[in-house]
């Protein structure tokens, strides 16, 4: 069918498809897993505004519950002091103007909401109201204050009763029935539907009066097909010629041989196919015209509709979007085949629904006749299938919805309905449950008793009780987050100003023993703060965890590139595994065992599904061996893994290999769009200069400096690749660490060096590393090439680390529920090293769960304190960089890092069931892209629950060491910049490097000092006399540092 559709009603579809990419969920196929704003659409807008405009829109709250902020309270986490800043801070409250006067006392504003925010002032009903009479006796001491609520507020006490509403005299129904009641229903039935394509699809205005979801009949059909479209490997069979036909066009072919004939039984299916456009965007407009959807409200519909599955919605939009992306089968799936598709179904469904109820099709017009003849029957189903009715008239409006086909009963019960509404027993405002218990509770908490309450008018009460209104949710959780961010920024700020002066390397004015240059990974805290304990010598710094060399890796047994580097960096570069000339030898063996070592999983864990003829016999022959292997994954899963990977190592010998990093230097230009194998020796100087500007490295060097990347591995998690550096765009830094030393140990490139200022020793040498945040092991690279003379300091160091990775497992500990109890440093590495090879477990480790700020300066801020592995530590020498310009590239580079990661784990905590993916436990692997729950599930995105479970909720404090004049500058320069920081989606803070003053900055202010009571925070010995019998976050305490 060609298109008969105007060119603007395409263009505004276009038009909406188009905004939809900025609401949707971004996140990629999980293997590409990398942290990110979880409302990334909305962060053009302040922080508050986008919580509140996404809430709008989708109904999801961005705030912790309530009462979880309560609980901090009472723990101590939040005080008033914190509460009261933080309603000052808020110019619309005037929170420090007097409410009332009263004799010999005077009540704030502040004083009202800050009862509001630690208790309930809710109204109750009368039924909770009876039963805390006479269960409580809540009025007994406090009679007269409640008699002269009542008094000012003219409120009557009732005895009234439900079985009451069923013997009225004729008066009382008069009387609460008013004239205005049939009004009410028809402005409530032109509001139902003025409020499709804004609030609501007509699957759900449906729904609402049915009970009836036909998203839980089409939702199955549409996973089906996009699982089958989107496969990645899993699927035995897939459609032919899907990479041609796009998943609408592959959706047609499949309809005329789907042996499930489901929607030969709906209504008119077959004539309604056959009118299908073949071009999918005349197919949205023909469904939206059919159903009489007002064209103005097109766009709302849309989006109405791909909220309603957006985990899928998602997916192929980020598909649609990333053309780069490829997969086997090469299919470029588009939102608007999967709306089109969604349409047709919801239509046929719907129309089916529409004909058993109301013997009419789905179109806004035919509905809205029919609700306009039978306001009785809108009015009882509404309030019925929306829960609003009390349990008798629920009962009743069950009977009647039974017998739909008796008008005179839906007029009845609408009667029955309208009275209890009017009745005292309905909630009200004014009413003796609502304003006056609550008003009752509230001059409690303000020791107001009667005598006083007779010197206030009812005016005043009732604003006393509207300004509690005005104070509603949304506004108290704004304060309660700042609160409890303050309130952890102050232990921060204490901690870095008390530590102020003590820590070392401020100036190198030694040779370190050694320095490591580790990921800023807020998990690398630990491990740094242990080796320098143990070795005051050594020196560690912190960097975003690519190094500074953006590139495109291939490893060698990859089959494709893989980029290595934030994901707003498109690499030009391209660097691959290769072997050495050793290693040539030992290459077809590996290659011929890898390739034996995949037919066998293939036929493990893909044939004995699918091939009928030889299943039986080969379960016979692998179950004892599965059997076996099972036992000791379930039984001895570390000694299990050791085995297992000396069994591969046997087949697939690994050969010695190097790096193919480097170009001709009159080699073509490399761009984006035409990337090209290694990097020139300018490009490498440039590189190599650049990132060690950037930590302030560019003297003081030691004989050994080590670039530690990370990783992490662990069993059975489909969210491994949240684990992984996220500056690697969530892959294992290794490579990055491996080529950055490669190049810096290259004679050439240090003459350039020393060209640029920057003089490296000869006997410095680089080494490349990659430490596993999982189980704390370290990977070397190329230590065949350290001389002889260094081979004794290396080995030193090596002895170092191990100490250092025991005592950061034993740290680890004392967060993981399951973890031994004060265990010694041995056992909490096994126990750790166990976890990461237990298929079982849900929490091989924590992520970065509990990251709360950031530090970018000189390591001597953060070294000789505990800072309980919560930090993004990133090293920068403002002593270097007097104009910030340095700066403004860390700040580049890392502040969307560490705000995308921090930002997933607030949103995945704040609400895990619909930010984030909720629990690991019932989660399946959907084409090896994503994970659903069950079998017929949306995609969930997001976290899961064992990510976050003990994660603080709260924004990232970045502390930046500079002056604040060179921070406003940056600030003004950068648009991405001043969008985070002053839309309020991380705080930012300077610390003087002259000195220990700390300003902060406050949006439409600009930085303030931060002034507070100095605390002489406790000094411990090592960091392991601290946190021992401790499972709780700790705040910073200082250790004892060497005279």
């Amino acid at each position: 069918m060609k298109s008969t559709h105007s060119h603007s009603a395409r263009e505004q579809i276009l038009h909406a498809l188009h905004h939809l990419d900025h609401i949707l969920p971004a996140q990629a196929p999980i293997l590409n897993f990398v942290h990110h704003n979880t409302i990334h659409g909305f962060q053009h807008l302040p922080f508050e505004e986008a919580l509140a405009e996404f809430e709008k829109l989708t109904g999801i709250e961005g705030y912790l519950p309530e009462a979880q902020h309560r609980t901090f309270y009472e723990k101590g986490r939040i005080d008033d002091s914190d509460l009261f800043a933080a309603l000052s801070a808020n110019a619309n409250l005037q929170s420090e103007q007097i409410f009332c006067e009263l004799p010999n006392r005077k009540i704030y504003r502040k004083e009202l909401y800050r009862l509001a925010m630690l208790f309930d002032f809710s109204a109750i009903s009368a039924s909770q109201f009876t039963w805390k009479i006479q269960e409580s006796n809540v009025l007994k001491p406090n009679e007269s204050l409640w008699q002269h609520i009542l008094d000012k507020l003219d409120l009557t006490e009732t005895e009234l009763h439900v079985e009451d509403l069923f013997d009225l005299t004729p008066e009382q129904v008069a009387n609460w029935q008013n004239s205005n009641s049939k009004q009410h229903v028809e402005e409530s039935l032109t509001k139902s539907f003025s409020e499709i394509g804004n609030t609501v699809t007509l699957r759900g205005f449906i729904a609402n009066l049915t009970g009836m979801d036909c998203l839980n009949f089409v939702r199955p059909q549409l996973i089906r097909l996009c699982a089958s479209a989107l496969d990645e490997g899993v699927a035995a069979w897939s459609v032919p010629n899907r990479s041609d036909t796009g998943l609408y066009g592959m959706w047609r072919a499949m309809l005329d041989y789907d042996a499930n004939a489901f929607l030969a039984e709906l209504p008119n299916a077959p004539e309604l196919l056959a009118q299908l456009p073949d071009d999918v965007i005349d197919t949205i407009i023909f469904h939206l015209e059919a159903q009489h959807i007002p064209q103005e409200k097109w766009d709302g519909y849309l989006q109405r509709l791909a909220l309603e599955i957006p985990g899928w919605a998602g997916m192929i939009n980020w598909r649609e979007q990333h053309l780069e992306y490829t997969t086997e089968n090469d299919i470029k799936p588009k939102l608007a085949d999967f709306l089109a598709i969604r349409l047709t179904l919801d239509r046929l469904y719907l129309n089916q629904i529409c004909r058993d109820f109301w013997q009419c099709d789905a179109r806004l017009d035919k509905l809205q006749t029919y609700f306009e003849r039978n306001l009785a029957e809108f009015s009882v189903r509404s309030e019925f299938y929306a829960g609003n009715l009390p349990e008798y008239l629920s009962q009743q409006a069950q009977d009647v919805l039974n017998k739909p086909s008796i008008k005179n009963n839906f007029e009845q019960l609408a009667d029955l309905i309208s009275t209890w509404q009017n009745s005292p027993l309905a909630k009200t405002k004014e009413s003796i449950y609502d304003e006056g218990w609550r008003l009752f509770c509230l001059c409690q908490h303000l020791d107001l008793n009667a005598a006083k309450i007779e010197a206030l008018s009812s005016d005043l009460l009732r604003e006393m009780l509207k300004l509690l209104d005005d104070f509603n949710d949304e506004e108290r959780n704004k304060i309660w987050l700042v609160a409890y961010e303050r309130h952890y920024r102050n232990q921060i700020f204490h901690g870095l100003t008390e530590n102020y002066q003590r820590g070392r390397w401020y100036k190198r004015e030694k040779r370190p023993s050694a320095q490591l240059i580790f990921c800023m990974d807020d998990r690398e805290e630990a491990i740094r703060r242990h080796l320098e304990e143990l070795n005051p010598e050594i020196e560690t710094l912190g960097a975003a965890g690519f190094f500074g060399v953006p590139m495109n890796y291939k490893g060698l047994d990859d089959e494709k590139v893989t980029p290595l580097c934030p994901v707003v960096v498109v690499p030009s570069h391209e660097v691959q595994e290769i072997p050495t000339e050793q290693g040539l030898s030992v290459l077809p063996t590996h290659q011929s065992g890898r390739k034996k070592l995949l037919q066998a999983a293939n036929v493990l864990h893909q044939s004995l599904r699918r091939n009928t003829v030889l299943s039986y016999p080969l379960i016979d022959v692998f179950a004892p061996f599965t059997l076996a292997n099972l036992l000791g994954k379930s039984l001895i899963p570390k000694p299990q893994n050791s085995l297992m990977n000396g069994l591969t190592r046997f087949f697939m010998p690994e050969p010695e290999t190097k790096l193919h990093f480097s170009a001709e230097n009159n080699s073509r230009v490399a761009t984006p769009e035409l990337p090209r194998l290694g990097f020139t020796d300018i490009e490498q100087a440039d590189r190599v200069a650049g990132f060690l500007r950037n930590t302030g490295l560019t003297y003081g060097f030691a004989e050994i400096v080590v670039l530690m990347g990370h990783g992490s591995i662990s069993q059975n998690n489909p969210h491994l690749a949240a684990y992984d550096c996220g500056a690697c765009s969530g892959r294992h830094g290794g490579p990055n660490a491996r080529v950055f030393a490669a190049m810096a140990n290259r004679p050439e490139i240090r003459i350039l060096l020393a060209e640029r200022g920057i003089e490296i020793p000869t006997d410095t040498w680089f080494v490349g590393s990659e430490h596993n945040t999982c189980n704390e092991i370290i990977d070397w690279y190329d230590v065949n090439e350290i001389s002889i003379e260094r081979a004794n300091a290396f080995k030193e160091l090596q002895q170092q680390l191990q100490h250092a990775q025991k005592m950061s497992a034993h740290e680890r500990c004392r967060r993981l529920a399951s973890a031994p109890k004060n265990p010694t440093p041995s056992k909490a590495l096994f126990h750790i090293q166990e976890r990461a090879t237990d298929f079982s477990q849900a929490r091989p480790e924590l992520g970065h769960a509990t990251n709360a700020f950031a530090v970018v300066g000189r390591r001597a801020l953060t070294q000789g304190a505990f800072f309980d592995r919560r930090a993004f530590l990133i090293s920068y020498d403002p002593t270097q960089d007097p104009e910030g310009k340095t700066l403004e590239g860390i700040l580049l580079a890392v502040g969307p890092v560490g705000a995308g990661i921090n930002l997933e784990y607030y949103f995945s905590t704040v609400n895990n069931e619909r930010f984030g993916c909720s629990t690991k436990i019932p989660h399946n692997i959907t084409g090896l892209f994503a994970v659903m729950e069950g079998a017929s599930s949306d995609l969930r995105t997001g976290l899961p629950r064992q990510m976050i479970e003990i994660h603080e909720a709260m924004r990232l404090q970045i502390i930046v060491e500079a002056k604040t004049s060179v921070l406003e500058q940056i600030y003004a320069r950068q648009p991405s910049l001043s969008e985070l920081i002053g839309g309020g989606w991380v705080h930012l803070s300077a610390k003087d490097p002259d000195s220990e003053d700390i300003f902060v900055f406050e949006r439409g202010v600009g930085f303030v000092r931060w002034q507070a009571e100095k605390q002489n925070l406790p000094i411990y010995e090592k960091s392991s006399d601290y946190y021992p019998n401790h499972s709780e976050p700790l705040p910073p305490v200082l250790i004892k540092q060497p005279e």
